[in-house]
């Protein structure tokens, strides 16, 4: 690719950076390509954007960004036994 074709795509994907915007790959199944484009056009389209992704929030989860805390205060815990005797080693004589 001409030095200058390289200039012109790397400040357009600044500008695209900067308005928030990142570039993926993905690797779908043909059937399943038009499905994934229609995805990425209700995303991007302001008037549709809000019902979409609550909509796929709603079905496939979210990311979470809370750690590895949030997540296990969020995982059921019920029926298991969290508290164990206290441990002070074993006796070494010296």
């Amino acid at each position: 690719m001409p030095r200058i074709q390289n200039k012109a795509l790397a400040a357009y994907r600044r500008k695209l950076k900067r308005q928030g915007i990142i570039r993926i790959e993905l690797l779908v199944r043909k059937e399943d390509a038009g499905l994934v484009r229609s995805i990425a056009h209700a995303l991007a389209d302001p008037a549709r954007q809000t019902q979409a992704r609550d909509l796929l929030r709603k079905r496939f989860g979210g990311s979470s960004h809370g750690g590895l805390k949030a997540l296990l205060a969020a995982a059921p815990l019920d029926g298991i036994e969290l508290s164990r005797d206290r441990d002070s080693g074993r006796n070494v004589d010296l």
